[in-house]
């Protein structure tokens, strides 16, 4: 089995909505362009149920908002979305910096 491989699936798969909100804080977006990009910046595909259900779920908490333009519904993240955001970046620096070696 490849541990490393099974760690990047298991971030990519069970966090979507991490990838989602970094690229929703630099702009608002729409779901197909969501999926297009989470792919060219993070290197994997969702699916478009699973991306739709997690836009819907962040939206649900209010952690994006919804506006329909021009016959598609265009996400932006709200202040909300910004502090769980930051939270989780946080969370993720520190995890890195402490998987790091003690110098021997």
């Amino acid at each position: 089995m490849h541990f490393a491989s099974r760690l990047k699936t298991k971030v990519q798969k069970e966090n979507l909505w991490f990838f989602i909100l970094v690229l929703l804080s630099s702009e608002e977006r729409y779901g197909f362009e969501l999926r297009r990009l989470v792919n060219e910046k993070f290197g994997f595909w969702s699916g478009n149920v699973t991306a739709y259900r997690v836009l819907y779920d962040l939206e649900k908490s209010r952690l994006v908002k919804a506006e329909m333009k021009d016959r598609r519904k265009y996400y932006r993240i709200t202040e909300l979305g910004r502090t769980e955001l930051e939270e989780a970046r946080s969370y993720l620096r520190a995890l890195l910096d402490s998987s790091t070696p003690y110098p021997s």
